[in-house]
Formats: C-alpha cells, structure tokens, sequence
C-alpha cells in the first residue's frame, strides 16, 4: 500500500483518536521512567551509556482494592534503564534478584542496589549488590550490564556474621567503589544507634579480588546523624562519601553541620576506607523542591565530564493524588568546585536536563527507548529475559490512543524517506503506527499498518513517509489498535 493510500485509510481513524493521559509532558525529563516506579537510583557508566538501577516499587492494596502505604516488604526485583543521553532511555527490564523465583534464593527482598564492574580473568564482570531488607548484603553477577544475573555465592555477601557487622541496625543501603587499582571497597549500613547525632551504624570494607567475598573486619565509620543510603565516588584523588541524614536533626545539629531532616550530606578522605570528614549538603530532601517529603536516597556519577546525581522523588504519586511513599527517579546536575567542595544544589524542576546527544533514527533503536509515554508498557521479550527478568524487551498494552515521544532525533541534511519497525501481530489484528513530529498535535509524517501479513510472530514492516524528514525534532509515535507489540524500529 502506497504512503498516500494508507493516509487515506488511517488519517480519519487518527484524528478521531483520545491520546493517552501522562504524568509527565513531552519537553520533562523527570522522572526518567514513567512505565514502573523506581527508587533508590545507582548508576554506572560503561561503553557510553548510563546504566540506572532502581529498587522496584510496586503498589500494595488491601483487601478492598484500596491502595496502602507502601510498607516494601513486597519488593523483590530491580528495575535497569540505559541512556546514552540522559533523556531517552531504554527499558532494559527488571533483575529477578532475591525471592524463591531469582537468583538469589535464600532472600527474600531485593531492595537499594548498588553496581561495579571489574575486569577478572580478562573478561568483563558486572556486580549487582542488594540489600536483603534491612538484614544483609547480597550479590549477583553477570557478563553483561542487562544480565542475565546469577548469584555466585547462594548466600549473603554481608551478614551479622560478618566481623563487626552483628550490631548494625539496618544492614543495607551498599555502595561500592572500584579504584584505579582495581581494589573494590564496599559501603553499608544506616539506622538508630548510640544517639541520633552518633549512630555508629556506618561501616565500609575492602571487597576481595573476586568482588564478592570481604578482606578483614568491616569499618566502623563516624558519621554524623546518619540514617541511611550511602554513597561513594573517587573526584581527583579524594573519595567522597555521601549518605541521607535522619529525621531527628536537631537544632544542635542543624547550626554544627548545616543539614536538616533527611538530606544529602558527603564527607571526604584520602583514604577509601577513612577516617572521613564531615564537608557540607549536596541536596536537599526532594519534599524542598517538589514539596513532596519523604526518604531519600542517591548516588552520584560522571558523565562525559559532568557530574551528575540521581535520586528519588514521590512527585508521581503526588501528581496521582494519592499518598504511600511511592518513588520514583530523578537527576539533576552537581557542581564540583575549584576547591572540591559539592555546593548544595539550589534548585531543581522537571526541565533540568540537557539532552548530551542527538538520538540516530538510522540505527536500530528498541521500542521500549523513551522520553516519556502515555498508555504503554513494557514486558520481556525472549526466553532469557522471561526466565531473568532482564535483557531485551518489547513495547506492550498498546491500545488506540496510546503514544510514546522521543527527545532530540537527528534525521540530518539528506533526510528519511521510509520507516521500518518489528511488529507481532495476530493474523487479522487492525492497527497502525501514525508518526508525529515535535510534539502530540505535531505535523504527520508517515503511517505504518502493522496487520499485513500478520500471524502472530516478529515482521519488519516497511512504509514509505508522507515527505522527507530532515533536522532535528521530537518524534512521536501514536498508536492505534490493540493485541500488537514492537521490538524495535529504524529510518531508512
């Protein structure tokens, strides 16, 4: 069917169309994932990409249907996204840890993960530490930044067994840092202590070569007013330790120290296992910006140059009009100053990011990349990713007016002339893909139906646009129809 035939079949259809309702408009970049919550953010930088990790949140309801509060003792798996951008990222799925059903067998909760890579026996391994609950420290490994994970040891990496572990609070919360050495150190810990303002719940502790056994007794770390979350970074030859204050900072310690209630303070040492000591707030509890209050938790990244931290709001369920302590993840920029010091970051919206690339329509790019989406889902795609719950995913719960936008597509001088995407589809299914420019009542490009030759299995499906596409827009892609899901999609 030529370009202007399936216009002339589709235009109607479309323009009749209810969009799907989001929380986050095209132009936001925060949250970075509207298709599942995500808390307690860890990012690593490999190949060009940010790879994001995120406890999973999930809604917990009553008897009656009536949504409680977010009590996280349902939570077994972690979500991971990528971005080689900062504002389209690509659902990688969600890492089957702990529970009877992941890798992790004996856990029974895969909460706050914290990630490294090493290169052992000259091949390239990833670490995945979770926190079981409040009551130890796994681990699972992989060969790849999406898995599939599986856990080496069967049993917790840290445990009250561990030397000086037995009186932590909440053993949870790692961060972990690999030096330039290749040393791995590990960082933990967080709950009531001695006093509120000297808690003596933090501890860090030199890894094992291997990245998941522990060399000698765990440190004990003097933190002041520490409550949970620990982060670590290397800046020049100083390592900061960054952590989430409590919620009983008093004025003693507000004058001291210069934080409040569940903030973002950091420390400094020349030594990656302390003493640390105490610098200043990088940021402030979410509640200070969005006015939404609640836990806080981060960690800190470079990223071609910049400095970056990523942490998590309950902007969402604020925006939802409910109230459960329900998370999601945003990132904002840090400032590194002359004299090393992280100036507390005064302010942050929706918008405060800058897209660090164009996206490339030329390559293959998944179906489950986005900005933001209104109506859509994702789900995995193959027998790995099903069995894992990680790797490569398809784009799902596609109905007539759902719609996905990406930021900042670069189509060039010469421009695309066809569009090309991975469609299953069942025989007879009515449905097509309307392709929008800049924003959701943008100029129309193209329409590919994705019912021909339907029968249930993976089609590239070809059609040719409406004109040439040059510059650099937005692009959107509307959908109509249902019982249909994409893989991936490209311009030719």
């Amino acid at each position: 069917m030529t370009n202007l035939e399936l216009k002339a079949k589709w235009e109607e259809k479309f323009a009749g169309l209810t969009l799907a309702d989001t929380l986050k408009e095209i132009g936001m970049d925060t949250p970075v994932m509207m298709q599942r919550l995500g808390a307690d953010p860890y990012a690593i930088v490999y190949e060009g990409r940010v790879y994001l990790y995120m406890t999973g949140d999930i809604y917990e309801y009553d008897e009656n249907g009536t949504l409680k509060p977010n009590s996280y003792a349902l939570i077994n798996k972690l979500n991971v996204i990528s971005s080689d951008d900062l504002v389209n990222w690509t659902d990688h799925g969600t890492i089957f840890a702990a529970s009877a059903s992941g890798a992790a067998k004996w856990g029974n909760n895969s909460w706050a993960p914290a990630v490294a890579y090493k290169e052992i026996d000259g091949k390239m391994k990833f670490f995945v530490y979770f926190a079981n609950s409040g009551n130890g420290i796994g681990v699972v490994t992989s060969d790849s930044p999406v898995g599939p994970f599986v856990d080496p040891l069967n049993a917790p990496l840290i445990s009250r067994q561990t030397p000086n572990c037995a009186n932590v609070s909440w053993l949870f919360d790692p961060a972990v840092l690999v030096d330039e050495d290749g040393n791995g150190y590990i960082y933990f810990g967080g709950g009531p202590g001695k006093s509120f303002a000297e808690p003596g719940t933090g501890r860090c502790a030199k890894l094992g070569a291997d990245m998941i056994s522990i060399e000698g007794e765990a440190v004990s770390m003097d933190i002041p007013y520490l409550f949970e979350d620990s982060g670590i970074n290397k800046i020049g030859d100083t390592y900061y330790y960054s952590y989430c204050t409590n919620w009983n900072v008093d004025e003693e310690g507000t004058k001291k120290f210069g934080f409040y209630n569940a903030d973002i303070a950091y420390m400094t040492s020349k030594n990656p296992l302390g003493p640390f000591e105490y610098k200043g707030v990088v940021l402030r509890n979410p509640g200070t910006y969005y006015g939404c209050y609640g836990n806080n938790h981060h960690c800190m990244f470079q990223f071609n140059g910049e400095w970056y931290i990523a942490y998590h709001t309950q902007i969402l369920e604020k925006l939802m009009g409910i109230s459960g302590g329900y998370r999601s993840t945003a990132i904002s920029k840090v400032t590194v100053a002359e004299d090393g010091s992280l100036p507390t970051i005064p302010s942050v919206d929706r918008h405060s990011l800058v897209q660090q690339k164009y996206l490339n329509p030329y390559e293959r790019v998944e179906a489950e990349t986005m900005a933001t989406m209104g109506g859509l889902n994702t789900t995995q795609a193959d027998e790995v990713s099903k069995k894992c719950g990680s790797g490569n995913m398809e784009l799902c719960d596609i109905t007539s007016g759902s719609w996905l936008a990406l930021y900042g597509v670069d189509f060039g001088t010469e421009g695309a002339a066809k569009f090309t995407a991975a469609v299953k589809a069942p025989a007879g299914c009515e449905g097509a893909m309307q392709i929008r420019l800049d924003s959701l009542d943008g100029e129309v490009v193209g329409y590919l139906e994705v019912g021909e030759g339907a029968d249930g299995s993976y089609k590239e499906v070809t059609a040719e646009l409406l004109k040439k596409v040059t510059g650099v827009h937005n692009l959107i892609f509307v959908f109509y129809g249902e019982n249909y899901t994409v893989d991936y999609w490209k311009f030719q």
